[in-house]
């Protein structure tokens, strides 16, 4: 990958951005957060520590903030970073009528210029976990994170990736794409729904990359789309999400 991905993901989030601020709306005011393109409730999940209090937390790649907003409501002390004015604009304005006292801050999740270890939790949710190489998000992650610290991240599954056409039609029981030395895909140039550039591994080449930054592996889940879920998400259609998995989840843990 060689092209200036950053630039790219940049001024597509821009563009988009009030594409995004009703299901905003929707996911800052959820009494229990729901995760993912399809919603899964984190009754079922548990994303976040249900008691945040005294937890200094960050978001990489907040988007419009409400993963931020749920932690703030759990007690953390919360500092979200995202590439993207226009979707932090959102973010501020559902902070303000939320009455949450986040920091926001407009940069790259890479290089957050942040202190080190300065968090005790971070999260990801289709944000720096699919935008950003891993090598170089995770890393910063591994920084920013005091020892002992938790970093949870969730993004699209290898299997929803290699499972769609290469124009970026809707994802169908055909494998399109090679698994072996995935690093993602681009899709700015596709027919169908034209995107950004969003990254990817095979499972054993994200834990090796764990591995090798300093992070353990406390758990793994692989999230369907629910029985009741209808049409197309994504890309994904709602009948091939509740065959195969569409997303993984990773609970990783800083080395003390």
């Amino acid at each position: 990958m060689t092209r200036d991905y950053l630039s790219i993901n940049k001024d597509i989030w821009n563009a988009d951005a009030t594409n995004w601020v009703e299901f905003a709306k929707s996911r800052w005011s959820l009494e229990v957060p729901a995760w993912g393109n399809w919603g899964n409730s984190d009754a079922g999940l548990q994303l976040l520590p249900m008691d945040m209090t005294d937890m200094d937390a960050i978001e990489l790649g907040c988007g419009t903030g409400y993963v931020a907003g749920w932690m703030n409501r759990r007690g953390a002390r919360v500092t979200a970073i995202d590439l993207s004015a226009e979707q932090l604009s959102t973010a501020r304005q559902m902070s303000e009528k939320h009455g949450a006292d986040i920091t926001f801050i407009e940069g790259n999740a890479e290089q957050t210029g942040l202190p080190d270890a300065s968090f005790d939790f971070a999260i990801s949710e289709y944000g720096a976990s699919i935008w950003c190489p891993p090598d170089k998000w995770l890393r910063e992650a591994w920084r920013l994170l005091r020892p002992g610290g938790r970093l949870v991240f969730l993004g699209n599954h290898p299997l929803s990736l290699i499972c769609s056409p290469l124009d970026g039609a809707p994802a169908d029981r055909t494998l399109h794409r090679p698994y072996r030395e995935m690093w993602g895909a681009d899709w700015t140039e596709v027919e169908y729904e034209p995107t950004g550039v969003c990254f990817n591994l095979t499972i054993s080449s994200w834990i090796d990359l764990f591995t090798d930054i300093g992070f353990a592996v406390s758990k793994y889940q692989e999230l369907y789309a629910p029985e009741s879920a209808m049409g197309t998400r994504a890309a994904i259609p709602a009948d091939w999400a509740k065959s195969y998995p569409v997303e993984q989840v990773w609970h990783l843990l800083k080395h003390e």
